[in-house]
């Protein structure tokens, strides 16, 4: 049981080189992948191949051995901007996604609860619209609906990425906490390395079209953010994937 890329090709009309170039990969069930790579290197498009959205020049997605050709309530999809409603409150953004799953309303109603609740909410600002939010409370409510929709697995496109540092942690506090305690399978882009680092079981580079590296993350958990420059492994961790992203080279 599986999300898996088999010979992958995203090949844009007008680009000289393929976006992605014969991809293969297995995203195992329960995992956390993180797919790491400059801007450009292709980490969204592929994420965008694995939920559905970008269809492949060649080569295909299977989800569980199916041939993925469109989204799927399966794979719930969090972007790097909140895709809130802003005319609906927050309890009827959430709704929205389990109106879709035709749960009955006396059902939806007792979920919402559980979801705020769960993404570290308090009821009362289910009654808010977006706009009386912070960046940070908009994408807890952006997970929220997400797991509304209970997906298998969670595909993150830079979600984190436009909040301010502390807000930053504080999200992938709840994101590593989401993970362990519901067993969902995550693959979550990033360019930022220490958040990689923090993240990741699994941390694929992108470059050049492909996998550069796959790296089996050495770091026990829990990774607390304040230490986590003092665990056993970070700094050639950190080393490794510098190279790998040409950021030393750069530099000179």
């Amino acid at each position: 049981m599986a999300l898996e890329t088999h010979d992958l090709v995203v090949h844009y009309p007008g680009t000289q080189h393929p976006t992605l170039d014969r991809i293969s990969m297995t995203i195992p069930d329960g995992s956390f992948t993180v797919l790491v790579g400059a801007s450009g290197s292709g980490k969204s498009t592929l994420l965008h191949c694995l939920a559905g959205l970008t269809t492949a020049t060649s080569g295909q997605v299977t989800d569980n051995g199916r041939v993925v050709t469109a989204p799927d309530p399966r794979r719930g999809v969090a972007f790097q901007r909140d895709v809130l409603f802003p005319w609906l409150s927050v309890a009827d953004n959430i709704d929205f996604a389990l109106v879709a799953r035709k749960l009955p309303a006396k059902a939806r109603r007792a979920r919402i609860d559980e979801l705020l609740d769960l993404v570290g909410l308090a009821p009362g600002v289910a009654r808010q619209r977006p706009s009386e939010l912070s960046g940070g409370m908009r994408q807890r409510v952006s997970i929220a609906r997400v797991l509304a929709g209970e997906p298998e697995v969670m595909l993150m496109d830079e979600p984190f990425a436009a909040l301010d540092a502390l807000t930053r942690l504080r999200m992938q506090d709840l994101l590593i906490d989401l993970w362990t305690r519901l067993g969902r399978t995550v693959v979550f882009v990033t360019h930022d390395i220490d958040e990689a680092i923090r993240l990741g079981d699994t941390i694929k580079v992108l470059r050049g079209g492909g996998i550069a590296e796959h790296i089996v993350n050495p770091l026990d958990r829990p990774r607390p953010a304040d230490s986590l420059a003092d665990l056993p492994g970070y700094s050639e961790l950190r080393k490794t994937l510098h190279h790998q992203l040409g950021i030393d080279h750069a530099l000179h």
